[in-house]
């Protein structure tokens, strides 16, 4: 059981990190939710914006001798009310230790305060001559949030999540001990990886406060195509054989006329084609334009051979810029197409996406309520939103449980995950506990109260212990 913070405590925290902490009616209306409000807003009881590591272990020193809960937030990007304070608390804003603090080129590593935006991240590697390869769709995330998260992204298919470009951290245990987990070395197999551990637990294990990532030298050469088929269930099946051919593309992403159009409207910039029902976006990267061109013609040929009606070839800076600018304002969008939207975040073997598609448009048919889906075809992971529109609120919040309902049990038939990279927060926690072994829950329950026995670390959030 947590205790309240008194202004006593509120007072000797504030002696302790010797700057100033944000209370009552101070606390910015961004800190009570993150990008869906739909899984509650409460206001932190303060805000704190440690500026080293040193801050934050002293910080959780003292709430865990005096029982306080603490939630550690990034830009607040999430989809799952994974920083929201349900039980209040104090609130550690992680953006302010923002500095990259070095590229070291000998061992392909760049180190981050979790604080740096992943667009600042990505544009600094870049510049150096190197990629960070792991490519979330939210751009203006932290990278301590993507670590936080396991976040996915487009190249997930050909360079994989966040956990696989991660080396080291520096994390702060709840009883503000600092330890380091992994490093710059290219190999590790000694003892249990704690590491892995911390990355993907959503701040209920502990507070990263430094990122050793990998980084790879840069292609020079990329190129898209965007495939039109007549429906959406002809290009998911194409997938997989696109997937076999002997070069792994970088992306292989999937839309619908609609979402696009939702795009355009949002961004105010077309499409390079929108006569389509549904899309395809392939990419292809390498420092060989042989290579390069060898590549895009035998997935063109596959893709028509497979039912596409056509293929456009994206190969200069303009044309990738409409497609992609496009596809990374989907989601907000959506957002902006409708009062409130609710996402389910689910992956299937890929050759089981589209019929989980499909299921979800009978479902939202048979229902009448309207969707939009779009996702990683060359991973298997789906974002389908359902949009609340002009519902009244009792029927939408019916409907929208009704309609998640059914998604995650479909998800569980085809052995498929509640969460390929958003994460569980609070939101999605009963389907992750029905989707589970429940030795497996028991067992994550036992290392959450080893890492933190006074559960004063983000609790109420992917597992309850109490």
């Amino acid at each position: 059981m947590h205790n309240k913070v008194t202004r006593q405590n509120i007072q000797d925290i504030k002696d302790l990190l010797g700057h100033d902490i944000v209370i009552d009616s101070d606390i910015s209306e961004d800190y009570s939710h993150d990008e869906m409000t739909i899984y509650g807003t409460r206001a932190p009881d303060l805000v704190i914006t440690p500026k080293c590591t040193e801050d934050v272990s002293k910080l959780l020193k003292y709430a865990n001798d005096h029982l306080l809960p603490v939630i550690a937030r990034g830009a607040g990007t999430g989809l799952c009310g994974g920083c929201v304070a349900i039980e209040g608390g104090i609130l550690v804003d992680m953006s302010h230790m923002d500095k990259i603090l070095e590229i070291d080129k000998k061992t392909m590593t760049a180190t981050f305060e979790p604080g740096v935006i992943l667009m600042n991240a990505i544009e600094k590697v870049s510049e150096e001559g190197f990629l960070y390869a792991p490519d979330p769709g939210e751009k203006s995330a932290t990278i301590g949030g993507n670590v936080m998260t396991n976040a996915g992204g487009m190249r997930a298919i050909k360079y994989g999540v966040t956990r696989d470009h991660i080396k080291g951290l520096e994390v702060v245990l709840a009883d503000g001990s600092v330890i380091t987990l992994g490093g710059k070395t290219s190999k590790n197999s000694s003892g249990y990886d704690l590491k892995d551990l911390i990355i993907g637990s959503e701040g209920t294990l502990a507070i990263v406060t430094k990122i050793i990532a990998k980084i790879i030298p840069k292609p020079k050469l990329m190129t898209s195509l965007l495939i039109p088929f007549s429906t959406l269930k002809d290009a998911l099946d194409a997938v997989p054989y696109i997937t076999n051919l002997e070069d792994v593309a970088t992306t292989i992403e999937f839309m619908e006329k609609e979402v696009i159009e939702d795009a355009r409207l949002y961004l105010g910039k077309d499409f390079p084609n929108k006569d389509y029902n549904a899309y395809l976006i392939v990419s292809y990267s390498g420092n060989n334009k042989n290579e390069l061109e060898r590549m895009i013609n035998l997935c063109a040929e596959l893709a028509l051979e497979k039912g596409a009606i056509d293929v456009f070839i994206s190969d200069t800076e303009e044309r990738q810029a409409s497609i992609w600018d496009a596809r990374g304002a989907f989601l907000e969008a959506i957002k902006n197409s409708t009062t409130e939207m609710d996402e389910c975040d689910v992956v299937v073997d890929i050759d089981k996406v589209a019929d989980f598609n499909d299921f979800a448009k009978n479902v939202a048919g048979r229902e009448n309520i309207r969707i939009r889906s779009f996702g990683h075809a060359g991973d298997g992971n789906l974002h389908i939103y359902i949009l609340k529109d002009d519902m009244p609120d009792d029927i939408w919040q019916r409907k929208a449980k009704a309609f998640m309902d059914e998604l995650y049990e479909e998800a569980a038939i085809l052995k498929g995950q509640v969460s390929g990279e958003h994460g569980i927060g609070h939101a999605k926690k009963a389907y992750l506990k029905d989707s589970l072994d429940p030795a497996v829950i028991e067992l994550m329950k036992k290392i959450k109260v080893a890492f933190d026995p006074h559960n004063i670390l983000n609790p109420a959030k992917v597992i309850d212990i109490e």
